[in-house]
């Protein structure tokens, strides 16, 4: 079982609002998940990113994947520097 971290897409047709989310990878992007994590909104000037911290640590350490976008975003929030 391979555990990922992920967005998983909400909000309405061009309104995307997105949930991360740790998932095992062989469920659908918006479908179960283990738990909630932080959440990202590219609506908003500057893009709005929430993200539990010790949660992702934690999770991180366990050995869950980060896709590109939810790497990128744990780069920009300063997450994955505490990480290495």
């Amino acid at each position: 079982m391979a555990i990922v971290m992920r967005l998983a897409r909400f909000g309405g047709k061009k309104h995307p609002f997105y949930r991360i989310v740790i998932s095992d990878s062989r469920f659908p992007r918006d479908g179960r998940f283990i738990e909630k994590i932080g959440t990202y909104d590219p609506n908003k000037d500057p893009a709005e990113v929430h993200i539990m911290e010790d949660r992702a640590m934690e999770w991180y350490k366990k050995g869950a994947q980060p896709t590109k976008t939810v790497r990128n975003l744990l780069k920009q929030s300063g997450i994955l520097k505490k990480l290495v």
